[in-house]
Parts: structure tokens; sequence; C-alpha cells
């Protein structure tokens, strides 16, 4: 019998650096502090044993590799053997540790790695060894936990991107190679998930190819990264195989559903993964049971979301189930389930946006976006599908504008209506949507274009709602191009049609908005606040939320015309609030572009610096919209007004100093300006500047940038 070698402890020297993950490894020295059973869980490859290996340096710590034992019988015998303990009696295995580990005073870390696959006989192992030897801590390293008593579950994420690069230019300096951190490098490591062990064998092609070279040969990544360098374990030696373990560990009905789960792209929720892989050897019933053995499995991830819990597989994972999935042969019908969940969602939150739930609405396809540009492929790539496609894009149209995503809009709809589609309803949605998409944009030729063609395909098949939405949107586009009377007179008609064929939402609400803003342009302030005022009430019946925020602007708009500076404040606060809630940053620039008059109109300097800095946050976020203020005269008279108010209490040298400071703001903290955060102090001469009560002439073109000379609104 042999147990002098008990205080030494067998952990194998570090033959490479270790990189990153210096928050993981405090978080799991805590725990093994407090815990006398740690388990590390994580997916094939992302670096378990070797955080357990370096938590483990300083203790008096044994590793027992237990890969290469099948037997769950033989589990005791290996942790015997480890330790190095010999015993010539007709003990069992279990009985000799035991009297060895529980001697008086002994304490000691026994780190038992790649116990995935032996699981039972591992927990009663650990159950039974916990239980009688206190001075025993165990660090369990795995793809699951144990799932035992007294159980701590560590789950190891992989790198981040900067630490996966920074062990990437490690291992390429190993092959002799110099790769820096250039944009190929950063793009592969995104690409690989962040899996040290990804990472790794990248870098050990590097003897070959380049970065960018494995880029170009990365559709096929199992084939690609393999090699790993002599003494690994055989199931880390190429990535398939470190893949592959976890899948041979997987029932026949985990493998399916992993399987069906690689149509999804991105987080998805429980009841899309019931409709869509149910089925044919998987019973709805039954998905949740099998799905989470998945997340216990390390396979599938969990995730809290705005918009509730969510689940994800690293790309990786999911190429493999891809695979899988194709040698079915039923990749093609998950497809179709998969897009017909997503058309579905996309339908429920188009009804639901005029609701109490908006917000909920908007959380939940920011949640999904990934799964419905997928969606939008699938249906764009299949001329049979066009229509999908069409429907679909036209569907987002409250996403689209009212979540600040015009941009991706715009080029899912110029998509979708480049393809001939049988379905005269779902084309004649995504051109006025696109029209309406490009307005705000302030792009007006292409706006113009497909609001005509709506028109004239609507009037064809006396398509009523379509030629309400199309005359809506004309009278859109004649507001922001500066043509009131026309605007106005498309306005009133598009409303009266809406009435007729019964229709109410946010964007019947938004079109009497837009009427009122004609109106307030045009001198008639009362008209205006009784038309905006009649879409708050309805909004608030309705719990709807976003249009409100621009009817709270144009009754703004009155109230400073009026000289009602407190009014209009604490309106465009709330408005600016809102829009920004729901990431619209139409609204939130044109909120911040209104405050930046108020602020400049209450009279000193300090608040004259104020409103240049809020312009020149405006001015940063206007490109992520499109034309600042549209371009038209109209909108951009506030803002010359309030540029000539700053002018010419600060000068031009201080308000350009101003301008420049609001411009290197962010998003967050420009709404948290021009939401009356307290601001730095703005050093500058004091004193009291014109008041600028009144409403500055809009009824002709204000000055233009050229003429001022000074930074508008970018």
């Amino acid at each position: 019998m042999r147990d002098d070698r008990l205080s030494d402890g067998n952990l194998p020297l570090e033959l490479d650096a270790f990189v990153g993950r210096t928050a993981e490894l405090a978080a799991l020295s805590r725990l093994l502090e407090t815990s006398r059973l740690v388990t590390v869980t994580g997916v094939g490859g992302v670096g378990k044993s070797r955080l357990a290996a370096r938590a483990a340096l300083g203790a008096r710590a044994w590793r027992v590799e237990l890969t290469a034992v099948r037997d769950p019988d033989f589990v005791d015998y290996a942790v015997v053997d480890a330790l190095g303990l010999t015993d010539h009696t007709t003990r069992l295995p279990r009985e000799t540790l035991l009297a060895h580990l529980g001697e008086p005073g002994r304490q000691l870390l026994l780190v038992l790695d790649g116990f995935e696959h032996l699981v039972e006989a591992c927990a009663e192992l650990v159950t039974d060894l916990l239980g009688r030897v206190p001075g025993l801590t165990v660090l369990a390293v795995g793809r699951r936990p144990l799932s035992v008593p007294g159980e701590r579950v560590f789950a190891l994420a992989p790198l981040s991107e900067d630490e996966a690069v920074e062990l990437f230019v490690d291992r390429a300096g190993q092959q002799g190679v110099d790769v820096g951190d250039d944009p190929d490098v950063r793009e592969l490591c995104r690409r690989l998930d962040g899996i040290p062990l990804a990472v790794e064998l990248a870098a050990g092609r590097l003897r070959a190819l380049s970065p960018t070279q494995l880029l170009t040969r990365f559709e096929d990544r199992f084939r690609l990264l393999t090699g790993a360098a002599h003494g690994c374990p055989a199931r880390h030696r190429t990535l398939r195989t470190a893949i592959g373990w976890s899948h041979e560990l997987c029932t026949p009905e985990e493998r399916l559903l992993w399987s069906r789960l690689s149509v999804f792209a991105g987080p998805f929720d429980l009841e899309a993964v019931e409709y869509v892989c149910s089925g044919d050897g998987l019973a709805e019933q039954d998905v949740l049971d099998v799905l989470t053995e998945l997340l216990a499995q390390s396979v599938v991830g969990r995730e809290e979301t705005a918009a509730g819990a969510r689940y994800r597989m690293l790309d990786t994972v999911r190429a493999y189930g891809e695979q899988w999935l194709e040698a079915t042969g039923d990749a093609e019908r998950l497809r179709r389930r998969h897009r017909d969940w997503y058309l579905g969602l996309a339908t429920w939150c188009e009804l639901d946006w005029f609701s109490p739930r908006q917000g909920e609405v908007a959380a939940r396809i920011e949640a999904e976006l990934p799964n419905l540009r997928c969606a939008l492929e699938r249906c764009l790539a299949d001329p049979e599908e066009a229509h999908l496609g069409q429907y679909l894009a036209g569907s987002l149209w409250f996403y689209w504008a009212g979540c600040g995503r015009l941009s991706e809009g715009r080029h899912w709809l110029e998509q979708s209506v480049r393809l001939d589609s049988d379905h005269e309803l779902s084309r004649l949605k995504a051109l006025w949507v696109l029209g309406y998409v490009a307005i705000l944009q302030g792009d007006k030729v292409p706006a113009l274009a497909a609001l005509q063609e709506c028109r004239e395909e609507a009037e064809r098949s006396a398509n009523a709602t379509a030629i309400a939405y199309a005359e809506h949107r004309a009278g859109c586009l004649a507001l922001v191009t500066d043509d009131m009377p026309r605007a106005e007179t498309l306005l009133r008609s598009a409303l009266e049609r809406y009435q007729e064929i019964g229709e109410l939402n946010s964007n019947v609400l938004m079109g009497q908005v837009e009427l009122a803003m004609t109106r307030a342009f045009q001198g008639d302030l009362p008209e205006a606040v009784k038309l905006c005022e009649d879409v708050r009430r309805v909004c608030e019946d309705h719990g709807e939320r976003w249009t409100r925020s621009y009817a709270l602007y144009v009754l703004a708009y009155a109230a400073w015309t009026e000289g009602d500076l407190t009014g209009a404040r604490e309106l465009l606060t709330d408005c600016l609030g809102a829009a920004h809630a729901f990431s619209d940053l139409l609204g939130s620039v044109l909120s911040i572009e209104l405050l930046a008059l108020v602020t400049a109109a209450r009279g000193t300097a300090e608040d004259a610096a104020e409103a240049a800095v809020l312009q020149g946050a405006a001015g940063a976020l206007w490109p992520s919209v499109g034309l600042p203020l549209f371009g038209s005269a109209y909108y951009n008279g506030p803002h010359e007004l309030c540029e000539a108010t700053a002018r010419e209490r600060l000068g031009d040298e201080r308000y350009e100093e101003c301008v420049r400071q609001g411009a290197r703001l962010d998003r967050e903290a420009a709404v948290a300006r021009a939401l009356g955060r307290p601001p730095a102090p703005l050093p500058g001469p004091r004193g009291q500047a014109r008041h600028a009560r009144g409403p500055v002439s809009m009824h002709e073109p204000a000055a233009s940038r050229a003429r001022k000379g000074g930074e508008t609104a970018g």
C-alpha cells in the first residue's frame, strides 16, 4: 500500500501560456473557497479542463482523467489509480479511498475531468465521498452537471473576442507566424465563437494558410480545423471529434432535436421550438424534456433577454447539427416550418403593435431579428415564395419605422419588390411601406416611385386599403418636401378613406399627426393642437405609445410657438423618453432638435451653450436616420433659429466648440443630456440673450447651411 504521494498532487505542468479568463478564474476560485462540490460545465473545447487545472494550482490537487474509462464499474479504480494508491487486501476500491482520504487532518482537492459519459457512477461516488470525508473538495469538469445535492455549477462561456484574438496571436507566434490584430483575425475568432480549441486549431493551420485564406475556406470548418498538437486528448484532436463527443452522449431524441434546432439563427424561444421541431419522431409534449437535456449537456445555452428567456446554440454546434439534418433529408421541411412560424410571429406582432403591449412587441422582434432575417432570406431566394417575402417585409413596417431600423427595412423591401409575385396584396403592402421608409430617410425620388406604383396598381384592382395607404404616404412625402397645401389635401383624403374602410391603428393616427403638422406649419395652431389632443386621447385609450410620442412633438412645437417653454420642455421630455425606449432614432433626433431650441429660448449664455451641444448631438445622429431634417425648410426652421440665437449669444468660435462637444456624445449620452441630467459646466460670457418667443416664419425656406456658414444638423 502506498499513500506518501497524497501530499503532493499530480496536476500536469502548463506548456502553453494561459490566456485570458481572469474574471472566470477569480469567480471559480471563490466558489471553491465556499463550496465542497463545484462542477465546471460547457461545450466541448471551451477550455473547462484548462481553467479547472489553473484554479486548482496551489491546492493539494489530484486530477482524475475519466475520458478513457468506459465501464462505470471502473470509476472507483480510476480514482484510486490517479491518487497512486495500492492496496493488496481484499477491500473494494471505494473502501480504500474512504480509508485514505478520511485520515484525520487530510485536505485534498479532487479534480474529476471528463465525467459526462459516466454521470450516474460519478454522482454516486462524489455523494458518498463528500458525505464521509470532511477534508475533501471536488472540482468536477464535464459537459453537464452531476445533479447531486450541494453542487454549485459554473457554466463556462467561450472567450471574449479580445481574448480569442489574444489566444490566436499567441498560438500563431508558436508557429513562428506574426499575424497581429488585423480585421481578418478578429472575424475569424468571431466565426469560431471564441471556442479556445477552435481558435488553437485554426492557428495551427497558419503553417500553410493565412487568416484571410482560413476565412475563405471556413464553410467546411470541421474539415479545416484538425491537427491538434501531440499529447492532446483524442476528443480534442479535431473540432469534429470535440463536438462529436457531445453528440455521441446524446439519446436519439436529443440528436434529432439538436439537428432540427440548427434551422434557427440566433436565439429562439420554447414556443418556436415546439412548433418547428416537433413531429416525425419527436412529440410536441416531449420537446421541453429533450431540450432540458440538451441544456444540461451544454449543447444549448439559455439567456435572459428583454423579451424573456431565450435559447441559443453556438454557431459551431449549430453547424454540426445542420450536417446531421441534411443527412436526414428533412432539412427542407424544417426550414419551411421555421419560415411559417416567423411569418405568423410577424403577423401577430403587427396586430399587437396597436395595444398596451407595444413595448413587448418591440422587444420580441428585436430578440427574434436573426430568425426573421433568415426567414426573409429564404423567402426571397425562392421565386415561388416571393410573395411571402413581400408580406413579411411589409408586415414589419412598425419595426423598420418605429424601432430605428430604416436602413435594414429599406434593404429587405427593395429586394422584395424587385421580384415578380402573383399575390397583389403582399406586393402593394411592400410598396407603400418602402415609400414610407424612403420618406423618413429623406430619399424622395424612390419614395415617389414606390408610392405611384402602389397607387396605380391599387386603383386597377380597386384595393381600397392600398389606395388609402398610398395616398397617406404621398401626403407625408408632400409634407417633408414643403408642399403644405398638397400634403393637407392628401392626408385629409386618406383619413376619410381610413374611416370608410374601418381602419384604425398606429398608421392611421400618424396620418392625423402629420395633418396636424401641416396645419401648424401653416400657422393654424388651434387645429393642430385639437388634432393631436385627439390622437393623444385615442392612443392612451389603446395603450399606444409610439404615435403618441409624435403627437406630443407637435404639441410641444405649438407650446414653444406660443411661448410656453416649460410646457414645451415637459412634452418633449415625454416624447424623447418614449422614442428612445423604442430605439426610434427619427423621433429621438427630432425631439433633441426641438429641445435645443427650447433651451436656447430660455435666454442665458449657459442655455445657449447647452443648446449648441444638443444641436451637435443631433447632427451626429442624423446620418443614422437619413437626410437631416428631411431637407425640409419647414422642419429646418427651428434649427436655424436655434443656431442664430446661440451664435448671437456665444459668438461663432464658442458655438462651433459646443457643437463639436455635442457631436462627440454617443446616442445614450445625447439622450441623457437632452432629458436634463445636469450638464458639465460650460464657461462663457454671462448675460441675457434675445428671448425667442413666437414662431419663425415657415413660409419661406430657412437660411441654407452654406449661407449661415456653421454646422447645423449633420
